[in-house]
């Protein structure tokens, strides 16, 4: 194991006779089959190696790629997250657009309609100030009627009892 170097497919297609048969799981992803036996510097065939080192060894860089590749997938569903609250977003500020557009339509409607009766309030205003002026008339003439009926009873009062006198 001391003496053991790191080989190459051009090293290892020296030391490899020629009679060794062909292996899948030695294959290179990029490439396909190799010369040599390891992938790495660690030979997973070689004699002198623990099995239960190699297997180890295999479930760990699984286990690294389970990890690298949650580790990698978390930003993409952070991502996919935001693209939902956005288009949430996006679906939310259109309804709104169309509540603040109705409510424009709404308020110019009642600005012109406002603008319609501008004259007849001031109508209504007018008519009320001559009817509080006609109000304020009756109770002047009313209380000089009172006064009238008064005073003409008080002459009725002093001929009958001049009458009477005499």
């Amino acid at each position: 194991m001391e003496n053991e170097q790191p080989t190459t497919s051009a090293n290892a297609a020296k030391d490899q006779p020629s009679y060794q048969e062909h292996n899948p799981q030695l294959d290179s992803p990029m490439r396909g089959p190799t010369l040599s036996t390891s992938t790495s510097s660690f030979e997973a065939l070689a004699h002198g190696h623990d099995p239960n080192l190699s297997k180890l060894a295999t479930k760990m860089f699984q286990k690294t790629e389970e990890y690298i590749t949650h580790e990698l997938n978390a930003p993409l569903e952070d991502y996919k997250l935001l693209e939902e609250m956005n288009k949430a977003t996006i679906a939310k500020y259109k309804d709104m657009r169309q509540i603040a557009e109705n409510l424009n339509v709404s308020t110019n409607e009642l600005c012109g309609k406002f603008q319609q009766l501008a004259p007849l309030m001031q109508q209504i205003d007018e008519i009320s100030d001559t009817v509080d002026k006609l109000e304020a008339a009756a109770y002047k003439l009313d209380a000089y009627s009172i006064a009238l009926e008064n005073r003409v009873k008080c002459v009725l009062q002093r001929k009958s009892s001049q009458h009477l006198t005499q």
